[in-house]
Order: C-alpha cells, then structure tokens, then sequence
C-alpha cells in the first residue's frame, strides 16, 4: 500500500485498485482509521482524537489532491505525494 504523506507521526496510505468508497487510510502507533475522501468520515477504525483531527484537517487542506490521488490509484498508477501538515 503506498504511502502517500506522513507528519506528526501519522502515516496515510492509499490501496490499488480497492473498493469504494473513495477513501484513504490513516495510522498512528497502533491506531489505525479508515476515512472517506468526499466527507471525511470515519469508515473504519480509531485514532486518538488529537490524530483523527490532525488527519481530518490535513484531508480538508488537500481534497483534491486526494481526490486526484485516489483515480491514480484506481487506475493502478502511483497515487503520488501530497505534502504534510507544516
């Protein structure tokens, strides 16, 4: 599974070709979270909540980005890098 950013010790990963709905996953420690591209809700999984609203603002920040990187990996391309939280 690429990863596609990591900061504050979280690293977010997207799936080739997986199942809809778009989404991408979120791990911190042990915790891991599977959010939703289009409302960033929690799919699956838990993250400490300080993690779950870093990740839900750094998704807000980048939609499209992720949006874009989600069809990549769809189409079974390289979903790419999307720059982390400063």
């Amino acid at each position: 599974m690429p990863e596609i950013c990591r900061f504050y010790g979280i690293v977010i990963r997207m799936y080739y070709d997986d199942h809809e709905p778009a989404h991408f996953h979120a791990q911190y420690g042990r915790a891991q979270v599977t959010v939703a591209i289009g409302t960033l809700a929690v799919i699956a999984g838990a993250l400490p909540p300080r993690a779950l609203g870093l990740v839900a603002e750094w998704a807000a920040q980048h939609h499209s980005e992720l949006v874009s990187a989600w069809n990549r990996a769809k189409a079974l391309e390289v979903p790419g890098h999307i720059d982390p939280l400063p």
